[in-house]
């Protein structure tokens, strides 16, 4: 997956350490208290800051100005004190007189209202005028630090997320469109024109999806959203290639967000040579380190099992939710610690000092506003002893898992449009439910593309994938004709690339695969209604399905329209559940499919709220709860790497307590 033989990756960067630290933004602050942000760094074990994320008004307060000297005095001290820098190409907060100067540089909505500057992201990533700059200054920037002794890394960007629907990005809109089909004659095909009278008979009438007056085409929105990935992506690869002109021997990375729908994440971190992601859970959500595991395991698979990067998190408190709860104490700890055990080889945070002003000044940071004596840096403090006591144990291991969840970014776009037979069904809701349940049957769970190959994994789940390429079918069936177990969720095989509805409802491979002769109606459920099932009871969905011959139902409806009909179906290797079962019974079914196909939880009898994970040789155990718990150990004597301690039988764990145990 990686775009050039003998690429860099994080192991050149840690070299035997976990990279700890985060967003260090000294240009907020008087440079006094530079040399106290050092000071305390060393303190609390930081070994890697990120600058310059949003420093482009501060290096260029002028068209083609460049002010490097303090970032010289800061590349410099922090060489000085031993602390390793990342250093951020600051493109994605462009300064006020670019969009003054250049209102071509400005996104436009789909209302055709001008996204001003006063934020971030405030740029249009079609601008050729706004492509110009940032390349302009990422050149001299790559020049300038190149040979710096602090640098290790390079971080394009931040948070890739604009949209635009303005008269440029219309135009490169068209080109891209003009690459994908060729002709108007197959883009009227691909989108299905013939539809409301939506014809298009000259390439100048194609614009984006802007506001209409009902509901939009929706394979012109899904190309769009598309597009849309590989305008943004156009513009990391232009900054990604001036720095590995100068700086070849170092990798390159960007920060994802978690479970984002607007980005490609599977083409995007092929072009990585670190994969990172940003990851805010709430605290308050009970369900909280459940979301975080989802996004850890999937940042682990798009860097293909390789250790990856948590570029973001939050010490304490976010600033963007209606309420803003801080972490309770030692939750800090357990979650970051949680993402080592899920292949994290990097743990940093936004940011280092808590800011005094701006829009952020109410999100935590390392140094909170109480300062050094504060509990968040305390606990900050803790935690870079922890991961320094880790490092040499951890660093370039990996995690494997024998279950492979299906996800993809076009069957999310094409899935979760208007027009839909329930709005109550989103694709990243269906997705987080069935990891949840193989969470918590402490089933270690790889994330992969429906093309990638699958012959790695006894089983694969496919949550729900609404539209599949006839290669992402032919994939899975031939998965199965291999030995291997598929089960799948409702909802998947029903359109085609082009978002067409397959010939029955469903892939007619899938329904031979599947053993359903015929897929007569879906039976969306309202919100608080259930379907009554043999043993459970099934949410959200509903379907009205034939069994071919041959094919057992595992188990039925009960009552109402579909009664007695299949809600879970078997066909040799292969099932299908027609609804979303309760989370207790959706446990239930997968760990009796999984167990059948041999794979086996990371340990048995583990206590409600502890989860466990093996990377490499060492076996995390992680307390999600506040109440001591007793975990009954394998047999054999185990050394706890963060207690130095020898435990053998059983272990006590407290209010989010971790052990990493070493045989």
């Amino acid at each position: 997956m990686r775009a050039r033989p003998q690429a860099p990756s994080l192991a050149d960067v840690t070299r035997g350490r976990i990279l700890f630290g985060g967003d260090h933004n000294p240009e907020q602050w008087p440079e006094e208290t530079w040399q106290d942000d050092v000071r305390l760094m060393k303190d609390a074990g930081v070994n890697s800051v990120t600058l310059g994320v949003f420093s482009w008004a501060r290096i260029e307060p002028r068209p083609g100005a460049r002010e490097f000297g303090w970032l010289d005095r800061l590349m410099d001290l922090m060489h000085a004190h031993g602390i390793g820098v990342v250093l951020a190409t600051p493109t994605s907060a462009p300064p006020p007189w670019l969009g003054r100067l250049h209102p071509d540089t400005l996104p436009r909505d789909e209302d055709g209202r001008t996204e001003w500057w006063g934020s971030r992201q405030h740029f249009s990533h079609s601008s050729a005028t706004y492509r110009r700059y940032a390349a302009a200054l990422t050149e001299d920037l790559a020049a300038r630090y190149a040979g710096h002794p602090a640098l290790t890394m390079w971080h394009i960007g931040n948070e890739y997320c604009t949209y635009d629907h303005g008269d440029e990005a219309a135009t490169a809109f068209r080109r891209w469109l003009r690459e994908r089909y060729g002709t108007l004659d197959a883009l009227n095909t691909a989108w299905g024109t013939a539809f409301w009278s939506q014809h298009y008979g000259d390439w100048a009438e194609v614009i984006p999806p802007r506001r209409a007056h009902y509901l939009k085409n929706p394979a012109h929105v899904l190309d769009f959203r598309r597009f849309t990935s590989d305008a943004l992506l156009k513009c990391f690869l232009v900054e990604r290639d001036i720095v590995r002109r100068h700086t070849p021997h170092l990798p390159v990375t960007t920060n994802f967000m978690p479970l984002f729908a607007g980005q490609d994440g599977w083409r995007w971190a092929a072009e990585e040579d670190v994969v990172s992601v940003d990851l805010y859970p709430d605290p308050r959500d009970p369900l909280g380190a459940q979301e975080g595991a989802l996004v850890q395991d999937l940042t682990r698979s798009q860097a293909g099992g390789a250790p990856w990067m948590l570029m973001e998190q939050a010490a304490g408190a976010v600033s963007w939710r209606g309420v803003n709860h801080p972490k309770p104490r030692g939750m800090n700890r357990l979650w970051s610690l949680q993402a080592v055990a899920r292949g994290a080889d990097a743990v940093c945070y936004f940011q280092w000092r808590q800011s005094r002003q701006g829009a952020e000044k109410f999100h935590s940071g390392m140094v909170g506003h109480a300062g050094p004596e504060g509990r968040g840096f305390q606990e900050v403090k803790g935690l870079g002893a922890d991961l320094a006591a880790l490092g040499p144990h951890v660093t370039g291991s990996r995690v494997t898992a024998d279950v492979a969840l299906l996800h993809d970014w076009h069957a999310w776009w094409a899935a979760d449009q208007e027009g839909r037979p329930s709005a109550r069904v989103d694709h990243a809701g269906v997705l987080r439910a069935w990891h949840r349940a193989l969470w918590e049957n402490h089933v270690t769970t790889d994330l992969a593309h429906p093309e990638h190959d699958l012959s790695a994994y006894r089983v694969v789940v496919v949550p729900r994938l609404h539209l599949l390429t006839d290669t992402a079918v032919d994939n899975l069936v031939g998965y199965v004709r291999a030995g291997g177990t598929l089960v799948s969720g409702f909802l998947t095989g029903v359109t085609d690339r082009d978002d067409r509805v397959r010939p029955g409802g469903m892939d007619p491979r899938l329904r031979e695969l599947f053993g359903i002769r015929v897929l007569h109606e879906w039976w969306p459920l309202e919100a608080g209604e259930t379907a009554a099932c043999d043993g459970f009871d099934g949410t959200l969905w509903s379907e009205e399905l034939q069994a071919a011959p041959g094919a057992e139902t595992v188990a039925a409806y009960r009552g109402g329209e579909l009664d007695g009909l299949p809600a879970v179906l078997r066909n040799g290797r292969a099932w299908y559940v027609s609804t979303l079962p309760v989370p207790q019974a959706l446990r239930t079914l997968l760990a009796r499919i999984t167990a059948g196909a041999g794979v086996r939880p990371v340990l048995d009898g583990l206590p409600a709220g502890v989860e466990a994970v093996r990377r490499g040789d060492l076996l995390f155990l992680l307390h999600h709860g506040r109440e001591p718990v007793t975990v009954t150990l394998p047999d054999g004597d185990h050394h706890d790497l963060l207690t130095g301690t020898t435990v053998t039988g059983t272990l006590t764990l407290g209010r989010y307590g971790v052990a990493v145990l070493r045989p």
